[in-house]
């Protein structure tokens, strides 16, 4: 193990359970929801046509993609308080994978969306890379119940 690992592996671990902060509200356009179907090719009507999605479901309009959501992640946890604060010697952050995803509510064409996020797990991954699992809640401004919550597992990679 590297000395940036064990120190990175060691400062995180100090951090486990800790509430890592609320991030900055982002809208969810209209024109970004047809960008995500233009690039995924899911047109589905719900998604972008806002007359028959008023009409013909319970949404009231258009809705984004949990995909769209769950892809957002990166900028929305960009704004957290502790995101800037990368440990010494590292190389890159890879997104290793999700433990679990659920999309709790839909989020309405033009609604504001915010993540929330918790260091849940910490662990070392030989021979220089730390894991680490953050259960991040998508929260929508105006809503009880949030849009989606993951528990993301990240690795950094140490010099």
């Amino acid at each position: 193990m590297s000395l940036n690992a064990r120190n990175a592996y060691e400062a995180l671990k100090a951090l486990e359970g800790s509430d890592q902060g609320t991030g900055d509200w982002f809208e969810v356009s209209q024109d970004r929801i047809n960008g995500f179907a233009d690039v995924t090719l899911d047109h589905q009507f719900i998604h972008v046509d806002p007359e028959r999605a008023a009409a013909e479901t319970p949404f009231g309009g258009t809705i984004a993609h949990g995909f769209l959501t769950l892809s957002l992640l990166v900028h929305l946890t960009a704004s957290l308080p502790k995101a800037g604060n990368s440990p010494a010697g590292r190389v890159m952050g890879i997104n290793y994978g999700f433990e679990k995803v659920r999309f709790i509510s839909p989020v309405p064409a033009g609604a504001r969306i915010r993540a929330r996020s918790v260091l849940s797990t910490v662990e070392f991954h030989a021979p220089n890379a730390v894991n680490t699992t953050r259960t991040v809640t998508v929260e929508i401004e105006g809503k009880d119940k949030p849009a989606m919550v993951a528990d993301w597992v990240t690795r950094g990679v140490f010099a």
